[in-house]
C-alpha cells in the first residue's frame, strides 16, 4: 500500500504518519502503508483567504502527488492533500474576521472525501498584516510571535492557542474527518 502525500513540510508529513498509525485495526492496509512524500506546488495561491481555496488546495495537493508518484513509474493506492489558510469573512457583522483553518482530502481514485481540522480566530492585527499589508502568514506570524520559522513547528495554530494545540494536530483531525468515509465505510453508504 502506498500513500502519496502532497507536501514534503514536518507538520503535514508527521500528522499523515500519526493518523495511518491510529488505524491499526480499522484500516491495517493503511496502518501499515508507504508514505511517500512530495514536493508539489498546488493551484491554490501562496495564501489561501477563503474557503473554496483552502478545499481546492488540498484535492491540487492530492491530485499533483499521484502525478508526481507516477511519474517515478509508481502508483499510490491513496493520495492526500494538506492545505492550511484562512476563511476571510469580509461580511461579518462584526468586521472584518478571518479563521485559520486546515484541510485535507483523500482520495482512492474512486472516492474523495475532504475534513476540517477546525479553526481558530486569527487576531485582528495579525489578519490585517496578511490582507491588507499583503505578508505571507509565515512572516506574518513569526514578527507576531518574535519567533523565527514557527511554521515548521507549532505554527499559528500554538501561537493562537497559547501552546495548547498545534499545526499538526490540525492535519491530524482534518485527516481523520476526511478518512472517515474510508475507515468507517457502513456510515458513508
Amino acid at each position: 500500500m502506498i500513500v502519496a502525500v502532497g507536501s514534503t513540510r514536518g507538520p503535514k508529513v508527521e500528522a499523515v504518519r500519526r493518523v495511518l498509525a491510529q488505524l491499526g485495526d480499522r484500516a491495517s492496509d493503511l496502518a501499515g502503508a508507504e508514505i511517500v512524500a512530495l514536493d508539489v506546488t498546488p493551484d491554490a495561491p501562496p495564501m489561501p483567504l477563503s474557503l473554496d481555496e483552502l478545499l481546492d488546495g488540498a484535492r491540487s495537493r492530492a491530485h499533483l502527488a499521484i502525478e508526481a508518484l507516477e511519474a517515478q513509474h509508481r502508483k499510490a493506492d491513496f493520495a492526500i492533500g494538506l492545505e492550511g489558510g484562512i476563511d476571510l469573512r469580509r461580511a461579518d457583522p462584526l468586521g472584518r474576521r478571518g479563521f485559520l483553518m486546515s484541510w485535507a482530502y483523500v482520495t482512492d481514485g474512486r472516492r474523495a472525501a475532504h475534513g476540517c481540522g477546525g479553526a481558530i480566530e486569527v487576531p485582528r492585527s495579525l489578519l490585517d498584516r496578511v490582507v491588507t499589508d499583503g505578508i505571507e502568514l509565515a512572516e506574518a506570524v513569526d514578527a507576531f510571535a518574535r519567533e523565527h520559522d514557527v511554521r515548521s513547528r507549532q505554527w499559528a495554530w500554538g501561537v493562537l492557542s497559547g501552546g495548547l494545540f498545534d499545526r499538526t494536530r490540525s492535519f491530524e483531525i482534518a485527516l481523520i474527518n476526511a478518512l472517515a468515509p474510508f475507515y468507517n465505510g457502513g456510515a458513508y453508504e
